[in-house]
C-alpha cells in the first residue's frame, strides 16, 4: 500500500488502463502497474478529476486545459447532483444549546468532565441529533425531504457559534433536479478542479426550496414547541414572497457533502454516461470506477450506506469477472 502519494494520471496503452502515475511525497515520480486492473474509487469530485488529467473525458475541455485526448467520454464530470441544506436557525428560550455550553468557560469544562468521566454528553454527539422525512407537497406519494436538527447555530461552517440560544432544523431537497459539473483548470493535480453544483437552477428546486422554508416555520410553530417561544433569525421572518424564499434558501444554504453522478452508469450508447451495469469504463479495458460518482441520479437520502453497497456488489462482480478470466 501506498500513502502520501498523489495520482498524476492513468495510463493507457492500446486501449488497456495499465498502470498508474502518482507523486510520493508531492515530489518523487513513481508508476504503479496493475496486474489484472485498476479500481478508481476517488469519489464524486476526484473520480473525474482524474479521468480528465488522464486525457479521457470532454475533448473540448481536455484540448482547452492542453491536455491530449487520450478517449473522449463528454459525460466524465458532468451530471453533479448533491443536496442542498437549507440552514434556517431560529433563537429558543428556556433550554440549553451547544450555543450556552460552548460559549462559557463553565460549559465548556462541563462537557469535557462529562467525556472523560463517563464517555457521554454533546462531545460524543453526531453533529445532528434528530433526523426526519417530510414531504414539501402533500400530494407526493413519498418524501422529498430530509431534516437535520442540531442544537446549535452558526452564520456559516467555521464561524463561531453564535451567542443565544439557538437551534439549526436544517432541511434539504432529496430529489433535486439542478444539474452542475466537474471540471479540471488545468494539467497540474495539485490544483483543485473548478466544482459547480448549479444548486437551485432549476424551477422545481426553486419551489421546493421555498416550500421547505415554509414547512419548516409550521414545525416551529407547533403547539409542542411553544413553551421554547422560538422566534426567526435566519433568513428572517419578513421574507414571504416565493422567489424571496428561494433567494434566502441559496444564501443560507451548504453542500451536505453528497455529491454524486460525474461518472454516471448506463448504456454506451448514451453518450452522457461513463461506466456499464458492471461499472467498467466504456470504450477502455482494466479500468472501473466504483464510487458515488456512479450513480446516474443521487438517492433519497444520505448517501453513505448506499456507497457501501456500490462497494459490496463491486467486489463481487470483479471476483466474478476475475473467475470468469
Amino acid at each position: 500500500m501506498l500513502t502520501h502519494a498523489l495520482v498524476e494520471r492513468l495510463v493507457v496503452e492500446e486501449g488497456r488502463v495499465v498502470a498508474v502515475d502518482v507523486l510520493r511525497h508531492g515530489t518523487l515520480p513513481e508508476r504503479v502497474h496493475a496486474r489484472r486492473e485498476v479500481i478508481l474509487a476517488a469519489g464524486a469530485i476526484g473520480s473525474p478529476q482524474i479521468l480528465q488529467l488522464s486525457g479521457i473525458g470532454p475533448g473540448w475541455l481536455l484540448q482547452d486545459r492542453g491536455i491530449p485526448v487520450v478517449h473522449e467520454l463528454p459525460g466524465v464530470g458532468e451530471n453533479l447532483q448533491d443536496h442542498l441544506q437549507i440552514r434556517p436557525v431560529f433563537r429558543v428560550h428556556g433550554c440549553v444549546t451547544l450555543n450556552d455550553l460552548a460559549n462559557r468557560l463553565t460549559g465548556r469544562m462541563r462537557m469535557a468532565l462529562e467525556y472523560l468521566l463517563r464517555r457521554t454528553g454533546p462531545l460524543t454527539m453526531a453533529p445532528s441529533t434528530l433526523g426526519a422525512f417530510a414531504k414539501s407537497d402533500p400530494s407526493l406519494e413519498t418524501p422529498n425531504l430530509e431534516y437535520h436538527v442540531q442544537p446549535l447555530s452558526l452564520d456559516r461552517f467555521g464561524a463561531p457559534l453564535h451567542r443565544f440560544s439557538a437551534i439549526t432544523p436544517s432541511v434539504c431537497n432529496l430529489r433535486p433536479t439542478s444539474r452542475g459539473w466537474v471540471r479540471i483548470r488545468s494539467p497540474e493535480p495539485r490544483e483543485q478542479p473548478e466544482i459547480r453544483p448549479n444548486y437551485l437552477s432549476t424551477p422545481e428546486d426553486r419551489r421546493v426550496a421555498a416550500d421547505a422554508l415554509r414547512l419548516t416555520r409550521r414545525i416551529m410553530a407547533a403547539r409542542a414547541l411553544a413553551r421554547y417561544r422560538p422566534e426567526e433569525y435566519r433568513p428572517g421572518a419578513e421574507i414571504t414572497g416565493e422567489e424571496e424564499l428561494a433567494d434566502a434558501a441559496g444564501r443560507i444554504g451548504t453542500t451536505i457533502f453528497h455529491p454524486v453522478g460525474t461518472c454516471r452508469m448506463g448504456p454506451a450508447d448514451d453518450r452522457t454516461t461513463v461506466v456499464d451495469h458492471r461499472l467498467r469504463l466504456h470504450g477502455l479495458r482494466g479500468l472501473r470506477v466504483v464510487d458515488a460518482s456512479i450513480m446516474p441520479t443521487i438517492t433519497s437520502g444520505n448517501t453513505a450506506s448506499p456507497v457501501v453497497m456500490i462497494a459490496e456488489k463491486a467486489a463481487d462482480m470483479i471476483r466474478e469477472d476475475a473467475r470468469a478470466g
